[in-house]
């Protein structure tokens, strides 16, 4: 256990004054004869606490170097930044204000900020929203006339890999109190990318594919030898 202030105070007066003087070694063994629960103190930290005694007066810490404490001035920039720029990123804030990235993430945490992903939705046309509710109806009508119908239907499901530098939603962030809502559109035919499609119907999945087809023939034929195909309303 280190010692504390008043610790050095009673080895300095163990070591007394004038005439009635004890040696290093003879204050260590006090020490410890006193405190015999605590650590023994070595002769080279009594002549330290003797030293620093007479060089500066006292026995006390000196101040501790490093980073300034967080001021309120500091938090409110850090909170200005993100206001100013919500993508910001804590390595930028901290490299900007030149103070520390667990400081940054710290302030952020004591605000109750949360770095919210943006949310990627396809790219929707003008004639998308009727065409949604004529799915639905038209879906609900089948549905009615024949129970089996939803189970006769191939619901197919891909995941797209973009090798084109498209947006990552690991690498972005919304800096907010508040969920944002932050959503960005994204085209679904873009060059450089490959997609994996999986078929779930019914309770089983019909195959996974990588696509590397110029079209989805190949994919039609498969699944028409499982199911026939559906005619639904073709787009205007």
């Amino acid at each position: 256990m280190p010692l504390n202030e008043r610790d050095r105070i009673e080895i300095l007066m163990m070591i007394g004054v004038g005439d009635r003087m004890r040696t290093q070694q003879e204050v260590c063994r006090l020490f410890h004869e006193m405190h015999p629960d605590r650590e023994p103190v070595s002769q080279s930290t009594v002549s330290r606490i003797e030293r620093k005694y007479r060089e500066l007066g006292h026995v006390r810490d000196a101040p501790r170097q490093g980073r300034p404490k967080i001021n309120e001035n500091v938090q409110q920039d850090v909170i200005l930044s993100a206001l100013e720029n919500p993508h910001c990123t804590v390595r930028q804030v901290s490299r900007d204000l030149n103070i520390g990235k667990s400081s940054v993430s710290n302030i952020f945490k004591k605000v109750k900020y949360h770095p919210y992903r943006v949310r990627l939705i396809h790219e929707l046309a003008e004639d998308d929203f009727d065409r949604r509710t004529e799915f639905c109806e038209y879906m609900m009508d089948h549905n009615n006339q024949n129970n089996g119908f939803i189970a006769n239907i191939l619901f197919s499901d891909e995941a797209t890999f973009f090798l084109n530098g498209h947006v990552n939603r690991q690498n972005t962030r919304y800096w907010s109190q508040e969920y944002p809502h932050w959503m960005q559109e994204y085209h679904t035919q873009h060059p450089q990318k490959v997609n994996v499609w999986a078929v779930p119907i019914t309770y089983c999945i019909f195959n996974v594919f990588s696509l590397k087809w110029a079209s989805a023939s190949p994919l039609f034929s498969a699944c028409k030898s499982i199911k026939s195909p559906v005619n639904f309303p073709p787009r205007r």
